[in-house]
């Protein structure tokens, strides 16, 4: 990634590796694993470009996709917090650069750096929410309001923007884990959302290049 794209995104990580050491810069694969449910909890992780999934394995092997994170995000925040061990595991869905930055490290720059610490409290907040969020959609929506949701989130629209693709790879069995559904349901529902002009996908869906149109808002919006 470029580094005006990273002051975009408001931290200059190279930078806060240089300067107080304890951390690097990785260059990962596709569907590479970062780190698994129960590894060892000492550092914290940036993505620096490329995007992953956040899964968690219950005890009877069920896999539910927690999150799906980008450029700019940070995860395995939970050691910051006293956690020894990992709660989830993160696996990369396209070819990434991510960094780590060890404990300690972070602690230190969270006093010594203002601009660092404004944007990790930020981001701290805004996963808050989101898990709110998530927590309402999963009681109160059915799977297709729920399905809807996850597009519009993925797709970053705002309500200045009419449309936007999801620019990470996606395909139908992923999203049915995320709703929490099957994933012939997860089908039904991207053929209605098609029909109604809120998605196109087209011969693309297998690609994962999904565009979703603000319209699909309707759907959220419908009782």
């Amino acid at each position: 990634m470029a580094q005006d794209d990273k002051n975009n995104q408001g931290i200059d990580i190279e930078g806060m590796i240089a300067a107080y050491g304890g951390g690097a810069i990785s260059k990962y694969a596709v569907r590479q694993i970062v780190y698994r449910q129960g590894d060892p909890a000492s550092t914290l992780y940036y993505i620096v470009s490329g995007t992953v999934k956040v899964t968690f394995n219950s005890e009877f092997g069920k896999e539910a996709v927690i999150a799906i994170l980008g450029a700019g995000d940070f995860f395995g925040e939970g050691c910051l917090n006293g956690d020894f061990e990992r709660r989830t595991t993160v696996a990369t869905t396209s070819e990434c650069e991510i960094a780590r930055v060890d404990r300690a490290v972070v602690q230190y720059a969270l006093i010594d750096d203002p601009a660092f610490s404004k944007l990790f409290i930020k981001f701290l907040l805004a996963r808050n929410e989101k898990l709110k969020t998530d927590l309402i959609d999963q009681m109160f929506n059915s799977s297709e309001k729920r399905l809807a949701r996850i597009l519009l989130t993925l797709a970053n629209i705002g309500q200045a923007e009419q449309s936007s693709v999801i620019g990470l790879p996606i395909n139908q069995e992923l999203l049915a884990n995320m709703v929490g559904t099957t994933r012939s349901r997860v089908n039904q529902f991207m053929n209605k959302f098609r029909k109604m002009g809120y998605i196109d996908y087209g011969s693309q869906e297998n690609s994962g290049q999904i565009k979703v149109y603000h319209s699909l808002v309707n759907m959220l919006l419908d009782d």
